[in-house]
């Protein structure tokens, strides 16, 4: 398979800026960058007029349920999603079965993902009450983090004891990664609901169970245990105006705590919970027209450093149960980049911050070696997108193990034309390349 390839006359979209070149790959690697360069003998050539050449996505926050739950997603269809929406890089959470709460575990679910990844992948190492030692033996250079639930999580991931926190952020040797909702006050406002609706909890309470009191208290705790030990702490998604005053705008060169926020929560709001029910139930819960305009704006600031999907397939079947059945999680990576992508349309973000917040800040964040940029000598995970060719999303076409999308319907107003990974088209816009694999991320530590 041939991984030399002359990309011709696009538009790179790059550091923050614009501008019209040719790009070229060779042995997967981008090799030039540069107008008018002259085709080769045995390259591909591809004319890409009129499209936008970006860097891959690297999505910092996916659950691919492998292993464990495989009867609702895996990483050989989850990732191939990834590749036909422009994502060429994952970190996968590890709240698996078993959970990767030590380096066996962790080590185990990157030799899957050799074995079947269409893209690159990461594995986050999980904390709980009782697994400190083995965060504290993690080789830095293993993961791009450890990821600690500060209060709201099912099995023994739920990290609650107050010296176990207060030692994981003094002693974790990777960045920390959280997810922040305080689950003592989750489990009493979903009493009240019980009392006022039985079993039969509507959708639109959701977002008032999982409240956002519950997110900004614990965001809060997050925070002021990261400043006592001056921990490198990544908040992730981001689901209210009341927690962005907590976070500095600006470029991310020189912070030490940052913030991400998902795609759903830009597209979505509490509106929309009468239309798609629990299909859009997640955690933390999407919230207020004015929530999700905060959050636009935020993250056109840089107040919020990383746009990623949070995907998380359920089936069909599970997503029709009653509240407190039906499972939270929305599978995105397939068209999360053209859902951030509309924000550039609708003129709310500038194409160069998109493509800093899905690409550069995630690299530069988890310090991802040789990726995430248009710069000659680095990886070729690059993706071509037509900025003139809508695309309406069919269930048909929805390549999640799930089989569905929250998306189904809705016309976007780019496609993705092509996907490279370590120079191979992965995606040619209408079909998968099941021969390629990705590589384990290397993190400069």
């Amino acid at each position: 398979m041939s991984t030399d390839w002359l990309i011709k006359n696009a538009e790179l979209i790059n550091e923050g800026r614009r501008f019209q070149a040719d790009l070229r790959i060779k042995s997967g690697r981008i090799d030039a960058v540069g107008g008018d360069l002259g085709a080769r003998p045995g390259e591909q050539v591809l004319d890409a007029a009129g499209l936008w050449l970006l860097p891959g996505m690297i999505d910092d926050q996916v659950h691919f349920r492998e292993p464990g739950l495989t009867h609702k997603a895996d990483t050989w269809h989850e990732s191939r999603a990834c590749a036909a929406g422009g994502i060429t890089s994952f970190m996968e959470m590890p709240n698996t079965k078993p959970p990767a709460l030590d380096r066996e575990t962790l080590e185990a679910k990157y030799a899957r993902a050799a074995e079947t990844s269409a893209v690159n992948y990461a594995y986050y190492m999980g904390a709980s009450n009782d697994n400190l030692e083995a965060i504290r033996a993690l080789d830095p250079k293993a993961a791009p983090g450890v990821k600690v639930f500060m209060g709201a999580s099912t099995g023994n991931m739920l990290v609650d004891d107050p010296d176990t926190l207060d030692g994981i952020f003094r002693d974790c040797p990777t960045p920390i990664i959280t997810h922040c909702e305080d689950t003592p006050m989750i489990d009493a406002n979903l009493a009240r609901a019980h009392e006022m609706y039985g079993e039969a909890i509507p959708a639109r309470e959701h977002p008032l169970i999982r409240s956002r009191e519950a997110c900004i208290k614990s965001t809060r705790l997050a925070i002021s245990l990261a400043k006592k030990h001056g921990t490198r702490l990544h908040v992730l998604h981001i689901s209210t105006a009341d927690e962005l005053a907590l976070f500095e705008p600006g470029p991310l060169a020189g912070k030490k705590i940052t913030a991400e926020t998902c795609v759903h929560f830009l597209h979505f709001s509490d509106a929309d919970y009468e239309r798609l029910g629990f299909l859009i139930k997640c955690n933390p819960a999407i919230k207020t027209a004015a929530d999700r305009e905060a959050i636009t704006r935020a993250l056109a600031e840089g107040r919020i450093d990383v746009l990623a999907t949070d995907h998380a397939p359920h089936l069909l079947a599970e997503k029709e149960q009653l509240y407190d059945k039906a499972p939270s999680g929305l599978p995105l990576v397939q068209f999360a980049l053209q859902a951030a992508l509309e924000r550039v349309f609708e003129g709310r973000l500038a194409l160069e911050r998109v493509v800093e917040a899905v690409t550069h800040a995630p690299a530069t964040l988890f310090g991802v070696k040789e990726r995430g940029f248009l710069r000659e000598g680095y990886a070729a995970d690059v993706v071509l997108v037509d900025p003139r060719k809508p695309h309406t999303v069919r269930r048909e076409e929805v390549l999640s193990l799930c089989g569905w999308s929250p998306f189904e319907g809705t016309t976007f107003s780019s496609s993705i034309a092509a996907t490279f990974v370590n120079g191979q088209r992965v995606w040619d816009g209408t079909r998968v390349d099941d021969a390629v694999r990705g590589q384990r991320l290397a993190f400069d530590r």
